[in-house]
């Protein structure tokens, strides 16, 4: 294994950890909401999490395979990741009808852990078996 497939699958384990962590916390009348990947009560949000983990796990076992078409599979899967997480950083952190949540740590774990895993993508170098 290459030093880009280990700090690729590290990235994938981080995003799925990543999901469980607090994304955002929003005050309203008094009280506080704390949203998660994969708990999103009282909200529009979904489940965004169950996806994310999903993808960053496919992306960490195509990391382990040397075959010719994995990298290929791997550069469309974790390009996905990114874009999903992206995304999620856009949702989550807008702001609605005069009411701006506050970004926790989790979700900006979850973007650059999948970035992360991207370059890792991009940067990786299979050997050749023959």
């Amino acid at each position: 294994m290459t030093k880009s497939s280990i700090i690729g699958i590290i990235a994938c384990v981080i995003v799925i950890i990543s999901a469980f962590l607090p994304w955002i916390s929003i005050q309203v009348d008094g009280q506080t909401l704390l949203f998660t990947g994969l708990n999103t009560k009282g909200s529009s949000f979904g489940e965004p999490g169950k996806l994310g983990i999903l993808m960053a796990a496919i992306v960490g076992v195509l990391f382990l395979f040397n075959k010719e078409w994995s990298p290929r599979v791997n550069l469309f899967t974790s390009a996905f990741l990114a874009a999903w997480y992206f995304r999620n950083m856009l949702i989550f952190s807008r702001c609605e009808m005069g009411i701006c949540p506050e970004q926790k740590i989790g979700l900006f774990l979850s973007l650059g852990a999948a970035i992360v895993a991207f370059v890792c993508v991009l940067l990786h170098r299979r050997r050749l078996v023959k």
